[in-house]
């Protein structure tokens, strides 16, 4: 509550500026009384799906040119080099620089290698079958991965040409300068998100005809999403491998080992570190975040198709609509509100960073429930559910920051009892991490419930399909906000890297401090973003899900409830499909994250071992008589998370084909598709609770050690400060790698799903 008040007083601030400025407040009534006045005629001209895509399209459009506005602003501001460290800072960036692009250059050779292999054989099968459907699929499944690349490969690149500019911004104009350089460089990656998830889903609905077609377009649109959620799982796995290697292998040596501070360029693993951070938060983050982003609006769309072809009604058309102008009008107040960022007087960059996500809520709810009352006042409770959203979103996200804050309580309670050594340290951190996942997912649970009950009232006829359709509305209201959340994500590296550029080139003691309240507030935003982005992709899971079911409908020619009893077995001769299926569901996230955690293990300890070697063969390194071979790091980490990111990749898009030929072999679909819903379900409970887990408990750990670090408890190099190291240590590979990756991996498996099981089972 400490955090909050202040915080929603910036929020009244930015609120009242808005207010005050030009009369903003007369100019939103106004035009609200053009568009009640205007609106029939709108709707006459041009039916509200049509609407809605050219909409998305413009909206995607204006996103991109804002993204493009945001690099020429970042690579015109200049790198001024008049000083020793400022010379040191830049040649340390160049191999910086240069150790990220070659390793996003190999990943996603690996990454769009597999994606095309899987395009091809869509297009292929589509081909064969003569079937447009499969093959337009294929096709989009390709463009979904190549957008989810750009995204990821543009916003990482940004990360890292910022970083250097803001240590510099930060020596000459203060604190203020730096902290909006650092978050137009995370809004490059968050606002791509927005501009190209609405630019792909709106343009590919509008070159395929959607209007004529929107069942059969909205099943290709699976495709696009498939091909995100491909790339990302992948770029998530193999950037969280990475990350955590070489922050593990780096501290384990330099810090608990030889006893030299974090991120101090005697270390060979402190490149690879720093490497680390732009791969995992900016490329990962971004894909991550992007993939949701799409399905939270397909995922709806589909389902809207499905109950507009049963029942013809022209009023559901607008309900296909619907998530691309809740989306649109989002990122558009999205863009408003990041100009906001330099306007607060507060000193604490955190409290400016949390203000703006929070306004970002609050405008895109007002502004969609202003126009959606004006234009679709029919479907007025679609408003409401995609509301319940953005709230259940805010709850998951400063529920991870009440658990992982340095200035709350849990936090605290790690830290004292790291007093009494690492044992402790790791069970006081278990039980905070266990608790953090309470309340997110009642919160996630009670949006799922509010919006089904208040959106079945739309439709009176077809309470169950309109029912789920708005529980997966409500996963599009939580990341209608996305672009903001991302960029004050990719802000987090960017400023880590900055400070750790001060660090290791020797700057003053102010410039140090300075550069670490920077960081402060990135590692706070990181961890809200982290339980978003977990909580985000159960309820995305969960829609992916009901579209799954859905599609299933208009192949096998069953009304949806009717095939919802099949897949979830209600008295059915399949509750044992079920039930298996469930438990299925439940080991796989174990398993998942057990590859995960391994994979990170086993490239830390070759990198321990690299580290130790050039220690022993370099005895120089540490009076800084010798140069510690930082590419020869850089190599084994590459090396070790590309050869592990394939396997548990596989396991999620495998597994729910594997489940799924359960049909032919025993001669009846539904024994596949029940086996499968359990599995799906089974999968999204567990991943809910995993991932919050690890996303949270790792959080905390790493925020108690730095809590000692700032003098409490004894401070640096006390007994108290090594347990704390311990408790960090085990914490990185969940809250950076195995965490972050399931967010995915459910995801995977429930569009994959909606995509190729229909083969299987109906050869359609």
């Amino acid at each position: 509550m400490s955090t909050l008040i202040p915080v929603s007083y910036i929020s009244l601030l930015y609120a009242y500026r808005i207010f005050m400025y030009k009369k903003a407040f007369y100019k939103v009534v106004l035009v609200y009384m053009l568009l009640r006045v205007k609106s029939t005629w709108v709707c006459n001209a041009m039916s509200l799906l049509e609407l809605s895509m050219w909409l998305g399209l413009l909206s995607g459009i204006v996103g991109v040119v804002y993204v493009l506005s945001l690099v020429l602003y970042i690579t015109r501001t200049k790198i001024v080099r008049d000083t020793e460290e400022a010379k040191r800072a830049y040649q340390i960036h160049e191999y910086i620089k240069s150790a990220s692009i070659a390793y996003i250059k190999a990943q996603y050779m690996v990454i769009l290698s597999i994606v095309s292999v899987i395009s091809v054989i869509l297009i292929v099968v589509g081909v064969v079958m003569k079937s447009s459907l499969v093959l337009s699929t294929g096709i989009a499944y390709l463009l979904g991965g190549l957008s989810s690349a750009m995204v990821s490969i543009t916003g990482m690149l940004m990360g890292v040409l910022s970083n250097i500019r803001v240590l510099n911004v930060l020596t000459r104009r203060g604190l203020g300068g730096a902290l909006s350089l650092a978050f137009r460089g995370g809004s490059v990656t968050g606002f791509l998100v927005g501009g190209v998830g609405l630019l792909g889903v709106s343009g590919l609905f509008i070159a395929l005809n959607g209007f004529s077609d929107p069942v059969s377009v909205a099943q290709i649109l699976l495709g696009y999403a498939f091909g995100a959620s491909t790339a990302a799982l992948f770029a998530r796995v193999g950037g969280g491998i990475y990350t955590k290697a070489a922050d593990i292998g780096a501290d384990l040596v330099g810090k608990v080992e030889v006893g030299i501070p974090e991120d101090d360029p005697r270390n060979p693993g402190v490149i690879a570190d720093n490497v680390g951070d732009n791969v995992g938060d900016c490329a990962g983050m971004g894909a991550d975040l992007f993939e949701s982003y799409v399905e939270g609006m397909i995922a709806p769309m589909v389902i809207a198709a499905v109950l507009w072809s049963l029942l013809k009604e022209s009023k559901l058309l607008d309900l296909v609509a619907y998530p691309v102008i809740f989306s649109s009008i989002a990122l558009l107040t999205s863009i408003a509100v990041a100009q906001l960022i330099s306007l607060s007087p507060f000193k604490e960059p955190g409290r400016n960073l949390t203000a703006t996500s929070i306004l970002s809520i609050v405008a895109a709810a007002v502004v969609n429930g202003v126009i959606t009352y004006a234009l679709a006042p029919t479907i007025a409770p679609a408003f409401i559910v995609g509301a319940l959203g953005l709230v259940a979103g805010a709850i998951v996200g400063f529920t991870s920051d009440y658990f992982t804050s340095p200035q709350h309580t849990p936090v605290k309670i790690v830290a004292r009892n790291s007093q009494f050594g690492p044992a402790l340290t790791i069970l006081s951190g278990l039980s905070m991490g266990f608790y953090s996942t309470f309340i997110p997912s009642i919160a996630i649970a009670l949006a799922a419930l509010g919006s089904y009950v208040i959106g079945s009232s739309i439709h009176a006829s077809e309470k169950l399909l309109v029912g789920i359709y708005s529980v997966a509305l409500a996963g599009t209201g939580m990341l209608a906000v996305a672009p903001i959340v991302v960029s004050a994500d990719a802000y987090g590296p960017i400023v880590d890297n900055a400070a750790g550029l001060a660090e290791q080139a020797g700057y003053e003691e102010d410039v140090r401090s300075l550069a670490d309240m920077l960081d402060s507030a990135g590692n706070t935003m990181k961890s809200i973003s982290k339980g978003y982005a977990i909580g985000s992709a159960a309820l995305t899971a969960l829609a992916l899900l009901f579209s799954f079911a859905s599609v299933l409908a208009s192949k096998s020619n069953l009304k949806v409830d009717a095939l919802m009893q099949i897949i979830f077995s209600a008295g059915s001769e399949f509750s044992a499909y079920f039930i298996s299926g469930v438990i299925i569901g439940v080991v796989m996230v174990a398993l998942f994250t057990a590859m995960v955690i391994q994979a990170v293990t086993a490239a830390a300890g070759r990198l321990v071992d690299e580290i130790r070697r050039q220690f022993r063969e370099k005895p120089g390194i540490l009076d800084w008589k010798e140069r510690p071979d930082y590419e020869r790091a850089v190599q084994i980490v590459t090396f070790y998370a590309l050869r592990r990111l394939v396997t548990p990749g596989l396991l999620a898009l495998l597994a729910p084909i594997i489940v799924a030929l359960v049909g032919p072999v025993t001669g009846d679909w539904r024994s596949g598709a029940t086996l499968l819903g359990g599995l799906l379900l089974g999968s999204i409970a567990s991943g809910l609770l995993l991932g919050l887990f690890q996303g949270n408990v790792g959080n905390t750990w790493d925020n108690a050690k730095k809590y000692i670090e700032a003098g409490n408890f004894g401070g640096k190099g006390t007994e108290t400060h090594k347990a704390a190291v311990v408790g960090d240590t085990v914490g990185d590979p969940l809250k950076d790698s195995a965490g972050p990756a399931i967010n995915i991996m459910i995801k995977v498996m429930s569009v994959s799903s909606s995509v190729i099981v229909p083969l299987i089972l109906f050869g359609i």
